[in-house]
């Protein structure tokens, strides 16, 4: 990655969310009745923005943790090992939200948004406190960190609300 200017280094997350907003503007056109665009979005969001997005993270870091940190402008250390794995658990996430339900793709967001918003104010304060301005801290990293989340919460939330599913359709009559 020393190799790519830092423009290229910066924005190239951005692919992660500009891939899937391209393909879910075409699906839109060519949806059929009965699907709405919040929920071609959502899926389209869930699976190119968070899933591919976080599976790269993932691969990134298994196989390269050096680079990652020096990406990131972060010190080496074990705990490369376990960003992997919780962002393997994104991309999970991110794949089941394409075929889920909404309030279970509103689930999917919010616990993206736990990691990913957490990690967006760490990238923030190195920012700030050290001024950390290295490529994988700040530009397209920081923007995914606080846009991913926060498209799939106001889609699935939107879904919610429209289909009715946010009432408790489980529970059980009192005996």
């Amino acid at each position: 990655m020393d190799n790519l200017p830092y423009a290229v280094q910066t924005t190239f997350p951005l692919l992660f969310m500009l891939v899937p907003a391209l393909g879910a503007m075409l699906s839109c056109r060519r949806r059929g009745p009965g699907r709405s665009t919040a929920e071609i979005w959502q899926r389209w969001w869930a699976v190119g923005a968070l899933g591919i997005g976080s599976l790269y993270v993932t691969i990134s870091f298994l196989a390269a943790p050096t680079v990652m940190a020096d990406t990131i402008g972060f010190a080496h250390s074990p705990f490369q090992f376990e960003i992997a794995f919780a962002n393997l658990g994104l991309a999970v996430l991110g794949f089941r939200a394409a075929s889920a339900p909404p309030r279970e793709r509103l689930t999917s967001g919010l616990a993206a948004a736990a990691f990913l918003w957490g990690a967006a104010v760490g990238h923030v304060y190195q920012w700030f406190a050290h001024g950390d301005h290295s490529a994988g801290n700040t530009g397209g990293i920081l923007a995914n960190d606080v846009l991913i989340p926060a498209v799939m919460i106001a889609l699935a939330a939107r879904d919610v609300r429209r289909s009715g599913s946010g009432r408790n359709h489980t529970a059980r009559p009192a005996a």
